[in-house]
């Protein structure tokens, strides 16, 4: 089965989005190197932080706020929990949610889980293209969404359309250029049918 190694986001400033990812706690899920690729509008993608209880979700925004993120959606309570959404200074969008209405102990930087959202065109094409390369489904919602089974990352990757993520994270689903995004895995070099570029992890 093709494991999932690496999250490499490639941003303008890389001290500074080094800097940023270690006060916000994702410095050891995410790495980070320079480009100066041309990128407009929402990339089609974004990072979730899994937490324990709207505390958590409290601290990791004023953590982000004050490492030099803005707010995207502002955290609030809704049917399925309690969350909000940043955008960090280099452009990578963040969502912070649980699925808990109350807290039960007191607020901590800690994470229960990330996840990588792809935003695709069409998620069971794109379902099919990664199946084909020796990923294999844990959780599977139609066109709706799709979890892959990444039992030896620290990171679930999952599909979403397009347009469905960047409604959740408040942006508009218009951009171009490059995704500023590079995932590793042991399946070799390939980018999936919306332009998201896989490498060889190295060892």
């Amino acid at each position: 089965m093709t494991s999932f190694a690496s999250i490499t986001l490639e941003v303008p400033d890389p001290t500074a989005a080094e800097a940023f990812y270690k006060a916000f706690g994702l410095e050891v899920f995410v790495n980070v190197r320079a480009s100066d690729a041309p990128t407009t509008g929402f990339r089609g993608f974004a990072l979730s932080l899994v937490v324990s209880q709207p505390g958590n979700v409290d601290a990791f925004i004023a953590a982000a706020l004050d490492a030099g993120a803005t707010t995207l959606t502002p955290a609030t309570k809704s049917f399925w929990g309690y969350g909000g959404v940043v955008r960090a200074p280099d452009g990578t969008i963040c969502k912070i949610a649980t699925s808990k209405k109350k807290d039960t102990g007191p607020a901590a930087l800690h994470i229960d889980q990330v996840a990588l959202l792809l935003g695709v065109a069409d998620v069971k094409a794109s379902k099919r293209f990664y199946l084909d390369r020796g990923l294999a489904v844990a959780k599977s919602f139609g066109g709706k969404y799709v979890e892959f089974d990444t039992p030896s990352s620290a990171v679930t990757l999952a599909l979403y359309p397009r347009r469905a993520l960047a409604k959740d994270t408040g942006v508009s689903q218009e951009g171009t250029g490059s995704h500023r995004i590079v995932i590793g895995s042991d399946a070799g070099p390939f980018t999936d049918p919306d332009g998201f570029v896989w490498e060889t992890a190295s060892a």
